[in-house]
């Protein structure tokens, strides 16, 4: 794990921030729920059931922080960093996606 410091740009930023995920399940659940969260995003703009846009927070930070607090058993980046964190998530999300950690985790010895 890195140690957290001032940080001064989201490249710089996004090697903690994967440090902080190094389990495979806590990762998964970021997946599940930010998948969720594009799917209750246009669920709710294509059906006009904008108060559900409310659960979009619940959904997106609800999976994640199971993931820190019962898994990774560290404090989820967003507390201290919240803007660089929200960020990550989706690239994260994006890197996962493409294949990026198909041959192990940055940082994991994968």
């Amino acid at each position: 794990m890195l140690k957290p410091t001032r940080f001064q740009s989201l490249a710089e930023f996004y090697p903690y921030y994967l440090s902080e995920h190094s389990n495979p399940r806590c990762r998964a659940l970021h997946y599940v729920g930010s998948t969720l969260v594009v799917a209750l995003l246009i669920f709710s703009l294509l059906t006009a059931h904008y108060t559900t846009l409310w659960f979009l927070p619940v959904i997106g930070y609800g999976f994640a922080w199971v993931g820190h607090f019962f898994i990774e058993r560290n404090k989820p980046a967003t507390f201290q960093y919240p803007v660089y964190s929200f960020l990550c998530d989706w690239i994260m999300l994006k890197d996962f996606l493409s294949g990026r950690f198909r041959k192990g985790f940055p940082g994991s010895g994968n």
